[in-house]
């Protein structure tokens, strides 16, 4: 398409597009007098010759630029002739071929000059930056040359210095990486986040208070973290009074006071936002209840605690440098130990850099439902075809803590559970606190867990009163059988009336291995759940799919069906009414107590934690000292079995960090 231009529209272009073309000429001209990348020895007449040719073809078009705008600022001519454009014109063509001669010359000068420049680049008069060739520094000059095509992707690396140059990539590289040798004669102990803290000689003392934890907390809020608060506030007297006990007994031993963070990933950022969305309609209390325990264990064995769920406070926390997380943490990492979970394992190695590998033996990981090592190591994982999102990030197996002992490759940290106590105005309102009614409470706070469940639920419903705390969503109807009564979702304290009061708490199948029907056994409930036929695994289940483990889940809760059992768990086929209703008034006919694992109480959790913080030590190189060797029974077992089921048959346990004691020809012949 023609657009036709008036002559004084024409000038107004051909001024802005000189002007443009000049201001671009003008920058890359630099005077010789300013320039220090020129070699030493050019006498001033060479230095200078570089740039002349461009000074020269800046100052044609300024003048022609001079020239149009002139012409389109007389106000006593209205419009110019054509003959005034076409000589500008013709006066322009013939400077066309010169101009593009010289520009073409000048460019391939320019060219010429930087290839000489980019293996050797001068900061001084005596320096000169070499990339070195070290076969202790393998892959040096291939980070260099990533920096010098991405040293801009990442704010970090200006933050630490890099400009680009050879120079400044070198120095980062052997001053804040260590991916090429020391300069100035510097070395790599000397790296910023790798100096030790000086080490910690202040004793961890029990404490008989959970006031530190408290003011830990003081600056975070939110559901979870209301949760999470309330929880340690409602057991607050178990936790002093095992703290008291602990004081006392003569088995405990001195230990150094451990600075510890505390970091729920899950509860940070737009993660947390979906998290805390879910706590409100019903969701999981599981990985809380956790939180809030590990959190009192630490306090009462006498640790410096900090606790936080916001990813910018995390970074400012570690030292973080500004950036978007390629580069190193500013200082030594202050912090003995983190303890975190998935979420914050992926925040820590976005925020951290080079140093999160440095400082990864450092971590606890909270990992409900557990890792296993298959799929732990991801070129091992990759290799055999095991698939999941949440392992591969080649920790130590006992890194890992779980809610339940699944596996002895990781560390079971538990929970504490609810106990059977009663305050005074809970016996005031009970004249019989001893004797359960005839109520079963259903395990599933919402609706799509009741899916299939009806027949089920109905059996037991003829000989008990079942009642539910499901979420019900404002204005929508209950899809709930009608002869279920439904309390809604309830806080935690009448949710536990509630149990205290019923003879039997019902599983649906879902949710999976959670703290809530250990804790119903604790207080005086029976816990009947399905049994699984073929087992729930990853290879046909949808909630284990993708988890880092194959597990064979043979019902509910397979913690409480082997650790537990009858009187106070009865796993039966959902799909057979007569076994399940047998089940049912079997309970009936059966008085059962209640029951705390040991584990699962105060003290319990408070030796676990104390025995993993004095003898699980991940950065060291050498063998585990602990479990002692005097701790090791060797037993033969069936051609085929595991370690932990031919243990289990004989009422031990299999402990991984005593395996090196028998990988010796002398313990096999």
């Amino acid at each position: 398409m023609h657009v036709a231009l008036r002559p004084r529209s024409g000038c107004l272009v051909l001024c802005l597009c000189l002007s443009a073309f000049t201001l671009l000429l003008q920058s890359l001209w630099v005077p010789a007098e300013i320039t220090s990348e020129e070699p030493a020895g050019r006498s001033p007449e060479e230095q200078g010759h570089r740039g002349l040719g461009f000074r020269r073809l800046a100052l044609r078009l300024e003048a022609l630029s001079i020239q149009v705008q002139r012409l389109s600022r007389e106000r006593d001519v209205p419009q110019l002739t054509r003959d005034d454009l076409s000589l500008l014109l013709q006066s322009f063509r013939k400077d066309q071929l010169g101009l593009a001669r010289l520009m073409e010359k000048e460019l391939k000068r320019v060219s010429m000059r930087l290839e000489q420049l980019s293996p050797l680049i001068h900061t001084g008069p005596n320096e000169k930056c070499e990339v070195p060739t070290d076969r202790a520094y393998p892959v040096c000059a291939e980070k260099v040359e990533f920096l010098r095509a991405r040293w801009q992707s990442d704010p970090c690396y200006a933050f630490y210095g890099v400009d680009g140059t050879t120079c400044s990539i070198l120095t980062y590289l052997s001053q804040i990486e260590d991916f090429c040798p020391p300069r100035f004669g510097r070395n790599h102990s000397a790296l910023p986040w790798h100096q030790k803290n000086h080490s910690y000689t202040k004793k961890a003392e029990i404490r008989t208070t959970l006031s530190p934890l408290h003011a830990a907390m003081r600056n975070n809020s939110g559901p979870a973290v209301t949760f999470i608060r309330s929880r340690v506030e409602r057991i607050s007297e178990r936790w002093k009074q095992a703290a008291v006990r602990m004081r006392q007994s003569s088995n405990q031993t001195d230990s150094t006071q451990m600075k510890v963070l505390l970091y729920p990933g899950a509860l940070a950022g737009s993660a947390g936002q979906r998290f805390e969305a879910l706590l409100e309609r019903g969701g999981p209390l599981g990985e809380l209840v956790q939180w809030a325990d590990l959190s009192a264990s630490l306090t009462i064995l006498g640790h410096n605690l900090t606790f936080s769920t916001s990813q910018q406070q995390l970074h400012s926390l570690i030292g973080a440098a500004p950036g978007r997380g390629s580069c190193p943490i500013q200082r030594p990492l202050t912090f003995d130990l983190i303890y975190t979970d998935y979420h914050g394992l992926a925040h820590l190695q976005g925020a951290m850099g080079l140093a999160f590998l440095h400082y990864q033996c450092r971590f606890r990981i909270l990992d409900s439902f557990g890792t296993e090592p298959a799929f732990n190591l991801g070129s091992y994982a990759r290799s055999h075809g095991y698939k999941t999102l949440w392992g591969s990030w080649g920790l130590q197996p006992l890194q890992y803590m779980t809610m339940f002992p699944h596996t002895p490759d990781n560390s079971f940290l538990g929970f504490v559970s609810e106990e059977a106590v009663k305050d005074v105005k809970e016996e005031e309102l009970e004249s019989d606190s001893n004797k359960k009614n005839r109520i079963a409470v259903v395990y599933g706070k919402q609706d799509y867990m009741w899916k299939g469940k009806s027949e089920y639920v109905e059996v037991i419903s003829e000989e008990l009163e079942t009642h539910a705390t499901v979420y019900q969503p404002p204005g929508l109807t209950s899809n709930l059988p009608s002869f279920i009564r439904n309390h809604g979702l309830l806080t935690q304290e009448h949710f536990l009336r509630l149990l205290r009061g019923a003879k039997v708490f019902v599983g649906l199948g879902f949710p999976y291995e959670g703290p809530a029907p250990i804790e119903a056994i604790a207080l005086g409930c029976v816990f009947l759940q399905p049994r699984f036929d073929p087992s729930h695994s990853s290879e046909n289940n949808d909630f284990y799919k993708g988890k880092p483990t194959t597990r064979q889940i043979s019902s509910q809760h397979p913690y409480a069906e082997k650790f537990i059992g009858k009187p106070h768990v009865w796993t039966v086929d959902v799909s057979n009414k007569t076994e399940v209703r047998e089940a049912v008034r079997a309970i009936l006919r059966t008085e059962v107590k209640p029951f705390t694992p040991r584990e699962f109480t105060c003290e319990g959790m408070l030796e676990r934690v104390r025995d993993y913080i004095a003898h699980q030590d991940f950065c060291s190189k050498s063998l585990p000292t602990w479990p002692p060797e005097c701790a090791l029974r060797v037993h033969l077992g069936p051609l085929g079995q595991s370690c932990e089921s031919v243990c289990r048959r004989s009422s031990l346990v299999c402990e991984p960090a005593l395996f090196h004691h028998l990988n010796t020809p002398a313990a096999f012949a």
